[in-house]
């Protein structure tokens, strides 16, 4: 079955053409990074805007790049949430508008699960003998964290009717800013640029990861809930009224004068010992929180395999620290390459095909959902 995927939930516009959940065609994806650069997040009227201009050339792309044609697509699925409700919409209706046109069937997806479905694809495309299936990695517990997301499921399959079902069981999620929202906010602070995980994850490196003692992260009620407002209220007072944060100031005037790109090494020549190591210590407790509480939550689910996508899942001490806990503690975890960790739209059709193959087909009622929350 051949699926074209589209996500537009929130500022990268994503087309792609997947083959029974398990070999990509084709994955465009084009980013509004530099759209939203200068106001250092996102601008929903923006991002709306920007959808609407790259819809059906991304989708065209996608097409081309997999050497079909669009009556040759089987089925349809397209994110229904959660995400910028404008940015949905924009999705949703060329999806709707398309799947009527043609006659085929079309298919909501939580972008949350499609999140989930980059690991299985992943894995499914890395398997030697090719006889890989979700089965294999499942049950497992996924932490899914992003800019706007960071939640702990616990992800099962079985099979009714000769087709695989999913279930999936929160077990914790963000009470405020999702982790990737957190690094943004710092990097802002702090004059970095934007997006802030990537910089960040970057000049970290070069900093004392220990140099700051922010104490762990205490949760009273679902100890596998999340919280990191606390944490960059911390940087902020650790800035207002320093030398931090006139240096910041001093850095956001140096980045308002550079033409072109700024480099890593500039930027990093513009940082000071003591930034360097307040960016590695912040990072250092983000990544120990997330790695901490899935821990915590494979050990309570009683599975031996961890699933973690979404953005910030591209970050280099996150998955160094993964794949050191897991060796530790006997465990598997399965994290996607960079391509499928960030918004996509390979993801959305990977997901979508078993909804599409079980009959779970959407109408013309189909709408977006700024809050869609996954399993029950």
């Amino acid at each position: 079955m051949l699926v074209l995927g589209i996500e537009s939930s929130c500022d990268e516009t994503a087309a792609a053409v997947v083959e029974n959940a398990e070999r990509i065609l084709s994955n465009v994806v084009a980013s509004q990074v530099l759209a939203h650069e200068k106001y250092g997040g996102v601008v929903p009227e923006l991002a709306s805007r920007e959808h609407l201009r790259k819809i059906s050339l991304v989708v065209d792309e996608a097409l081309t790049r997999a050497a079909i044609q669009l009556e040759d697509v089987e089925g349809l699925a397209v994110t229904e949430g959660p995400g910028l409700i404008g940015s949905l919409l924009v999705g949703l209706v060329y999806g709707k508008a398309v799947a009527s046109a043609l006659g085929k069937p079309l298919v909501g997806v939580n972008h949350l699960e499609g999140h989930i479905h980059a690991v299985l694809l992943e894995n499914k495309l890395a398997a030697t003998n090719g006889q890989s299936s979700e089965a294999t990695f499942l049950p497992a517990v996924a932490l899914v964290v992003s800019g706007g997301h960071t939640s702990l499921f616990l992800v099962e399959s079985e099979t009714i009717g000769g087709h695989a079902v999913f279930s999936y069981k929160p077990l914790g999620q963000t009470r405020d800013d999702a982790a990737g929202e957190a690094f943004d906010k710092v990097a802002k602070l702090l004059a970095l640029g934007y997006p802030g995980g990537p910089v960040i994850d970057r000049l970290a490196r070069f900093g004392n990861a220990r140099a700051v003692g922010f104490g762990r992260i205490k949760m009273k009620g679902n100890p596998l809930d999340f919280s990191f407002s606390g944490l960059k209220t911390a940087v902020l007072y650790r800035v207002r009224g320093t030398d931090l944060a006139t240096e910041a100031e001093a850095r956001r005037a140096w980045r308002r004068g550079v033409t072109g790109r700024v480099t890593d090494e500039d930027l990093r020549a513009q940082c000071s010992r003591a930034t360097l190591d307040l960016v590695a210590s912040f990072q250092n407790a983000v990544v120990t929180d997330l790695v901490g509480r899935t821990l915590a939550a494979a050990e309570q689910a009683g599975v031996q395999t961890m699933l973690v996508s979404g953005g910030v899942a591209c970050n280099s001490q996150l998955r160094e620290r993964f794949a050191a806990a897991a060796k530790a503690r006997a465990l598997q975890v399965l994290l996607p390459s960079p391509p499928l960790s960030t918004d996509n739209a390979a993801m959305i059709a990977a997901a979508g095909y078993y909804k599409l193959r079980a009959g779970l087909h959407a109408d013309v009622s189909l709408t977006g959902h700024a809050s869609f929350p996954l399993g029950r």
